[in-house]
């Protein structure tokens, strides 16, 4: 469902069971303070959808074939020798 309700924010203070209500059957309310957009109030299952999950270090794992520039392990090699002594 895609309906937004906006509130004020003393609207919504004297609403919020009718909001929390609003967000199990699946709307969306938007709270205002002064006209603007402080808050939204979302169903659980559309919050959980658009969470970021962490990568997993295992999402990097693979040759880095075609991410480097030909002879980049060499100028690489010669930096580091020359920083070694």
């Amino acid at each position: 469902m895609s309906d937004t309700t906006h509130y004020g924010l003393e609207q919504a203070r004297a609403q919020l069971p009718h909001i929390a209500s609003e967000a199990v059957a699946g709307y969306t309310s938007v709270i205002t303070r002064h006209g603007k957009p402080v808050a939204v109030v979302v169903p659980v299952e559309q919050w959980q959808a658009q969470q970021v999950r962490p990568a997993s270090i295992l999402a990097l794992r693979g040759t880095g074939q075609g991410l480097w520039p030909q002879g980049a392990g060499q100028a690489v090699a010669e930096l580091r020798d020359e920083w070694q002594g």
